[in-house]
């Protein structure tokens, strides 16, 4: 398994939100198989996502993709997200 992991800054969460949410369908037909998100204590409008993917070249076109670049526009992202390609190298304990 594959992971993506996505920093944003975001003009409003609360206007952010529900258009991230629209996009789930379009993530799972592009090989997502779901994630955490992650908010920055201090920071509200600073999200971190750690999606898993079951295709990386899937998930490289779907972050590529102009529904995500026009979604992303309308939700009031600010810049330009911070997107790594992750491999499980190993599970930790505590």
């Amino acid at each position: 398994m594959s992971y993506v992991m996505v920093r944003l800054t975001v003009e409003d969460f609360a206007k952010w939100k529900p258009v991230f949410d629209e996009l789930s369908t379009l993530r799972k037909n592009s090989g997502s198989k779901g994630g955490q998100l992650f908010r920055k204590a201090d920071n509200p409008n600073e999200v971190v996502i750690i999606f898993e993917w079951s295709d990386l070249d899937k998930g490289r076109q779907y972050f590529q993709s102009d529904a995500l670049r026009q979604a992303m526009q309308r939700a009031g992202v600010i810049g330009r997200p911070d997107v790594t390609y992750l491999d499980l190298a190993g599970q930790l304990s505590a």
